[in-house]
């Protein structure tokens, strides 16, 4: 499931976090390091001019351009007919690249994970939801106005409702409108208040946009200190939260949201079996233990 980049809204249903790394997304990198490959094989068996009477040495890459037109002319159709005779081999070789890539993601992670723990797991005065003293911690990057963060919530209130040995962080990365960061200026203020959890829900479950006007709104009527929190809401602490969450986002690698790490473990997007995606990630955890978590 997808997830929508910085610069993207929430409306459109293909992975934004960049992730769409399938169909044609995939292919047009696949069709070139095809050809370019054919390039190369025919450039050793196809003489470099009419009069050589023998095939040429293969040449570096970068002399492939030296093709004439007809010999370019002959490995497109070669490839061409080729690829339409085994049409499989796009799906195979998409495979194998997003298998690759995910292999370098999962290990990315890891590394930026272990460099980063402190700030993602344990942060003194987090804005956190289920057991504070859970023995796995899931943490989620997030923005009031994104679709799929509404959408996956229910999933996130489910494992906290089934868990009751799961702590979840939230992360406020308001990166999906402008009207996002005084959303969440406003519910970091609430967590001083002790009303974090309850601001949380009411505000990512708002139908349509999530605006400061709706967020004072639904502080009202918890019954909330409004001056406080107006006062709060602009505080150069709260602020600096959002500053420090932006950082390590950027550090790791997260441009969109929804976002979940589970130990060094990666979920981006909200897919419909979320609950149970991550159920699963926190029962290995438990059996192999956690050293971030």
């Amino acid at each position: 499931m997808s997830e929508p980049t910085l610069e993207n809204s929430t409306a459109t249903p293909a992975r934004t976090f960049v992730f769409a790394r399938k169909g044609p997304l995939v292919a047009i990198p696949l069709l070139a390091a095809i050809a370019g490959a054919a390039f190369v094989m025919a450039r050793a068996v196809i003489p470099v001019s009419a009069g050589d009477s023998a095939p040429a040495v293969a040449p570096a890459a970068s002399a492939v351009p030296g093709f004439t037109e007809e010999q370019k002319n002959s490995v497109e159709s070669i490839v061409k007919s080729y690829l339409l005779s085994h049409p499989e081999l796009l799906l195979e070789m998409q495979v194998a690249y997003e298998a690759k890539a995910q292999k370098e993601q999962e290990q990315k992670t890891k590394a930026m994970v272990a460099e980063n723990a402190k700030d993602i797991y344990r942060q003194p005065d987090a804005a956190i939801a289920g057991n504070p003293d859970g023995d796995i911690t899931v943490v989620e990057f997030f923005d009031y106005n994104c679709g799929y963060c509404k959408r996956g919530f229910p999933s996130v209130a489910k494992l906290i409702e089934s868990d009751k040995n799961v702590r979840v962080v939230f992360k406020e990365l308001p990166i999906i409108s402008d009207a996002s960061e005084p959303v969440s200026r406003i519910a970091l203020a609430a967590k001083l208040q002790g009303k974090y959890w309850e601001m949380h829900k009411a505000l990512i479950s708002h139908k349509g946009t999530t605006t400061e006007a709706v967020a004072l709104k639904a502080a009202q009527d918890l019954g909330l200190d409004m001056a406080k929190l107006k006062n709060d809401m602009n505080s150069e602490a709260v602020k600096g939260e959002l500053t420090k969450v932006k950082e390590l986002a950027q550090k790791m690698g997260i441009n969109g949201t929804p976002h979940f790490l589970v130990g060094d473990r990666s979920v981006g997007g909200a897919p419909e079996n979320l609950t149970e995606t991550l159920a699963g990630h926190i029962a290995e955890l438990r059996k192999s233990g956690c050293n971030y978590c």
